[in-house]
């Protein structure tokens, strides 16, 4: 005789799986310990889908929130499916989480995910040029300039590096100084001091780290980690510096690092994923509880609603 198992210790085994990020055996195991059941991974797979699909109202539902943000984080991370790299897409606000994966990590990955295509706000990145193509405005995060300038300076002794570095950690304090005053930008003043400064510390690096000429052979010749570095604060200084002039632009991407570790975190403690459909139900899942939860919600009972068919609804 077949064994049936109720949507509470199921909500719990997906809880298990997709919040807790334990691999299915160990789940097995756990549930066997507490309950003295004989919940197998068989029974957990077709639970997994028949959440996934329940999530399509709630999908839409994100997506509408996330195109009608001002302000929207992309970030993007290698992911093991059927053994073979793949890559893993997000798109986060304070209030909004969508995951989705796909075999390439540049436009085609990204138009994916159904977001950038359409959005008209400002994307905030890493600068993979693949963010480039699309018509919104864009940041750029500048923890990753940091850490760069903090290398040049560190491991190349390269002092204009130190400065731009200080120099934009005293943007970032006068932005915030600035946001507790009330004001939406910094006055005219303290931004044409900021932008003159970082000009002179840009001619300083570029001094430096000239252009490295060419050889004579086909193909584009490889420049140096600094001069890289600075032509993207050049070329792209208005996207370094979009945080001085509009407030709702954060000065670093922070928020969607913070969405994609725990994705990496199951990659490490879980593995790879063994099906494509069970790829997209962990995303679909993951998506929903990283919401739910900047929502103010509890995932348990959560879950137990998705499976009852009852998905809730995120509000924006």
């Amino acid at each position: 005789m077949g064994v049936g198992y109720g949507t509470r210790l199921k909500a719990l085994a997906l809880y298990l799986k997709n919040f807790q990020l334990l691999p299915s055996a160990r789940i097995v195991t756990l549930l066997s310990d507490l309950f003295g059941t004989t919940f197998c991974e068989g029974t957990l797979f077709p639970a997994e889908q028949s959440a996934s699909e329940q999530l399509e109202p709630f999908l839409e539902g994100v997506r509408s929130a996330l195109l009608a943000s001002p302000v929207l984080h992309c970030d993007e991370t290698g992911l093991r499916v059927e053994g073979k790299l793949h890559w893993l897409h997000s798109a986060s606000t304070e209030q909004f989480t969508l995951y989705d994966w796909h075999p390439k990590r540049g436009k085609a990955g990204i138009d994916h995910l159904g977001l950038l295509p359409r959005y008209t706000g400002v994307a905030v990145h890493d600068g993979w040029a693949s963010y480039e193509s699309y018509a919104c405005s864009h940041a750029l995060c500048n923890a990753h300039h940091l850490r760069e300038l903090v290398a040049l300076y560190e491991q190349g002794g390269q002092i204009w590096a130190r400065e731009m570095s200080l120099l934009l950690v005293a943007m970032k304090r006068a932005v915030e100084t600035a946001k507790v005053q009330g004001l939406s930008a910094l006055p005219k003043e303290g931004r044409v001091a900021f932008f003159a400064r970082y000009a002179v510390l840009l001619a300083k690096g570029f001094a430096t780290n000239p252009l490295a000429p060419g050889t004579g052979k086909r193909g584009k010749v490889k420049q140096s980690a600094g001069y890289n570095l600075l032509r993207r604060l050049s070329v792209g200084q208005d996207n370094v510096l979009r945080f001085v002039s509009d407030f709702s632009v954060p000065f670093d991407n922070n928020l969607a690092e913070r969405d994609i570790r725990m994705m990496k975190l199951k990659q490490k403690v879980s593995g790879g994923f063994r099906t494509s459909a069970g790829t997209t139900a962990f995303c679909r899942i993951r998506s929903y509880i990283s919401t739910l939860r900047k929502q103010g919600y509890s995932v348990l009972p959560a879950l137990q609603q998705l499976l009852l068919g009852k998905p809730i609804i995120p509000q924006a």
